[in-house]
């Protein structure tokens, strides 16, 4: 029939709308949803983006105060080291001044005493002329006097400088100076200070037997100084900081080395003022350093001199009386010092009043004098190495008290801040006494301990 056809059609044309429509929506559901996953995708992005960003940011932070820490640090290592190193030599100093004054030294021992005051001021002299150095160059203030020059007469003239430092650790000091090095333009005295340093250092760390070895040379448009030691190495978590003031790889109280660590980084600075550059390597562990510099060949030096500061006049200190010492008859004291000078002019006073010396430059040797009969008193350093002045303290008051336990004991010390003070007290110490000492005062402190006051 014809309208059955017709209604047939009809609703053959609606269910095709009908899935036309409904094909249109859920295509347009699926296009929204993947509109909204990119959109939640673009968020998660962004969101990560953002914690990632945060992440850095707190991690930059963490490693900048880690670093400003560690830098301040340094430099309160640095204070204490310089504390310590200048009042070490002036205790020996003021000690033999002291002794002097009073009289009763006989030729020898006046001999000895002139000898010792005078090698205890030229080492604060040399560290007061680093400390000078380091400020000229932080104030861009460093002196240069340039010329043309041969680097041979002054890499020679540093050797013989430090000649009797290494005979007398009795190491070995070889040299092998190139004559065909160019010349350069620079400072003489700065570059003998240069090469003096670098030899210095590593006389000081090359034990005795050991050998030093000076090269010079020239590499292309570079004249090269190279010095190798067969010392400890360099310890490949501190090669970043070797040349950065306020930096030592053991700033400890129970280093082996002294010194303010300054050397190294004076060099850096002197050799780029120069146009060059230095740079240090170790093959590991006790084989040893090389350390390298380079400077430019040049015979047309511009010659430069920059003003030095001056300094304003002090009235002078007025010098005390020097006083008696106190009475240490038939007192055994035993004096626990790693410095050699300091030890001396200890045991001076000491027996100078009266009283029985025993001497250990060590931990190990000052337990040793436990074995026998215990000293009445013990004075002790602080900063010796391998076991410092608070190990031994601790370990002699684990000892009975037959065995010297509870004996009367002072930290002797060079480490003069509130704090050491304060350790040196917690570690067992029952008095604590701040190099220089005044020789009275050094045995009226050890009549108190031993109950005469």
């Amino acid at each position: 029939m014809p309208w059955l056809l017709a209604l047939t059609l009809l609703l053959a044309v609606a269910l095709a709308a009908a899935l036309g429509v409904l094909a249109r929506d859920r295509a347009g559901r699926r296009r929204a949803e993947r509109e909204r996953d990119a959109s939640k995708r673009r968020a998660d992005e962004i969101v990560r983006a953002a914690e990632e960003e945060r992440s850095r940011a707190t991690e930059a932070e963490r490693r900048a105060r880690m670093e400003t820490e560690a830098a301040e640090r340094a430099k309160d290592e640095f204070v204490a080291t310089v504390s310590h190193e200048l009042r070490t030599p002036l205790n020996a100093v003021l000690g033999w001044v002291r002794l002097l004054r009073l009289g009763g030294l006989d030729a020898a021992r006046t001999a000895r005493a002139i000898e010792v005051i005078e090698r205890s001021a030229s080492a604060q002299a040399q560290i007061v002329d680093d400390l000078l150095d380091v400020s000229r160059i932080a104030r861009g203030d460093l002196r240069l006097d340039v010329r043309s020059l041969e680097l041979t007469s002054v890499v020679e003239a540093a050797i013989e400088a430090v000649r009797p430092a290494a005979e007398a650790r009795q190491i070995v000091l070889w040299s092998d100076l190139s004559p065909r090095v160019g010349r350069v333009a620079g400072d003489p005295g700065r570059l003998q200070q240069v090469v003096w340093n670098l030899l210095s250092n590593a006389i000081k760390f090359t034990p005795p037997g050991g050998t030093v070895d000076v090269r010079l040379s020239q590499a292309g448009e570079r004249a090269v100084i190279e010095v190798r030691d067969t010392g400890p190495g360099i310890d490949p978590a501190f090669a970043p900081h070797l040349f950065e003031r306020f930096r030592q790889a053991d700033s400890s109280s129970t280093r082996v080395h002294g010194g303010l660590g300054l050397g190294l980084s004076i060099v850096r600075q002197l050799v780029e003022a120069h146009g060059g550059d230095v740079s240090a390597s170790s093959d590991g562990p006790e084989r040893g350093s090389v350390f390298t510099v380079r400077l430019p060949v040049s015979a047309t030096p511009q010659r430069r001199q920059l003003v030095a500061g001056g300094t304003s006049a002090r009235a002078p200190t007025p010098i005390p009386a020097p006083r008696p010492l106190a009475p240490l008859d038939r007192l055994r004291v035993l004096v626990v010092d790693d410095d050699d000078d300091s030890l001396e002019v200890l045991r001076e006073i000491l027996e100078g009043a009266g009283a029985e010396v025993l001497t250990a430059r060590s931990v190990r040797a000052a337990l040793e004098s436990f074995d026998g009969r215990p000293p009445d008193v013990l004075l002790s350093d602080i900063g010796m190495p391998g076991e410092d002045g608070h190990a031994l303290i601790r370990r002699i008051r684990g000892l009975p008290p037959e065995r010297g336990g509870r004996v009367p004991a002072a930290a002797l010390t060079a480490y003069t801040q509130v704090e050491d003070r304060a350790a040196a007290l917690s570690a067992g110490f029952q008095a604590w006494l701040s190099k220089p000492i005044e020789p009275a005062d050094l045995t009226a402190a050890v009549a108190r301990l031993a109950g005469r006051a």
